[in-house]
């Protein structure tokens, strides 16, 4: 995949991974939307892999690929073990987490943390390629608290793809462990996308994806003339719409109008498979009240998802309820598809 990008000079358009977000509920709606997008897991920590309830963490749509898991670790022992339990899964990528900022992970000694021990993440990259045969890669922050990225991204680069890693994905921004909240590192500290783009300038020959502040697919098409590959998170989740243009837009298919019909009747179906396996219809119509921002009916569509959804026995009939708010004649003249 990104050895074939850099070959060709194609791009990649990812879909970040989100704690409490990204689940595979989420992922199957976004591959309804896109076919080409890259999709990332919520990070899942190794431990919870070697002794947790492994299908429950590592179970996905065969609909969902290409697809990525992404670990939380920084114990190169139990992330190739992780890796090695998570090859039985069939996933296409395994990222390694050095951006999350919360405490959670702080206390764990892995995520943004990691930003001050690249020795330790170099360990981690090459045990766990040792043990695979698909891309692994790394996803990080330019720096943390006092660090100065200029000296330490670099580094940081070099010692990871020294140690084996396929692609490096860079969140532009800082994170402060001290001071600033998770919601806080996400907005606060400044966006340093010219830092990003001299990285992928000084390393041509490496992956380089960017990630950080892009709200909309113009932004990641401007960002794209500079990077290998582009990420979005909270745009793509909260304006999940836009993701129906990404094939068009940024892997250059045929423009044609998106079949909400077609989104609905085959997400009425999902969550009828998932209710008769035990779920409740709101563990999926979560993920989809991001579609149609902005669109007359859009905030009726949002209330029947988040109300009717969370009752007592409600079925795949609620999101018919949802998808009738919406006046699609003027939907489809405004959203890009």
């Amino acid at each position: 995949m990104y050895e074939e990008a850099l070959a060709t000079g194609g791009k990649i358009f990812a879909v970040a991974p989100m704690i409490d977000w990204t689940d595979t509920r989420c992922r199957f709606l976004h591959r309804q939307l896109s076919s080409h997008a890259l999709l990332y897991t919520e990070m899942i920590v190794a431990d919870a892999i070697i002794y947790g309830q492994r299908d429950k963490l590592l179970g996905y749509h065969a609909a969902e690929h290409p697809v990525a898991l992404q670990l939380g670790g920084s114990d190169p022992g139990k992330l190739s073990e992780a890796v090695k339990i998570a090859s039985g899964y069939g996933y296409d990528e395994i990222n390694l987490n050095v951006g999350c900022p919360s405490d959670r992970v702080q206390s764990g000694t892995f995520g943004a943390c990691l930003m001050r021990e690249p020795e330790t993440v170099a360990r981690c990259v090459a045990s766990m390629k040792a043990v695979t045969t698909v891309p692994v890669t790394v996803k990080c922050r330019i720096g943390v608290d006092d660090q100065e990225p200029e000296t330490v991204l670099p580094d940081f680069i070099s010692k990871v793809v020294e140690a084996g890693a396929d692609a490096v994905w860079v969140h532009a921004r800082k994170a402060w462990l001290q001071g600033l909240s998770p919601k806080e590192n996400r907005d606060v500290p400044p966006l340093d996308y010219e830092l990003v783009y001299r990285m992928k300038q000084d390393n041509p020959g490496i992956f380089i994806g960017i990630n950080g502040g892009i709200t909309d697919l113009d932004q990641a098409e401007a960002h794209l003339k500079h990077m290998d590959g582009v990420m979005l998170g909270r745009a793509a989740y909260h304006n999940t719409s836009i993701l129906a243009d990404v094939d068009h837009s940024i892997y250059g298919k045929p423009a044609q109008d998106a079949d909400w019909m077609a989104l609905r009747d085959t997400m009425m179906e999902y969550a009828r498979d998932y209710i008769a396996k035990g779920g409740r219809l709101n563990h999926v119509t979560r993920h989809m009240v991001g579609l149609f921002q902005g669109m007359p009916g859009a905030r009726r569509f949002r209330q029947i998802l988040s109300s009717d959804a969370t009752k007592p026995g409600a079925g795949p009939e609620v999101i018919t309820a949802a998808f009738a708010a919406i006046n699609f004649d003027i939907a489809d003249s405004n959203i890009a598809v």
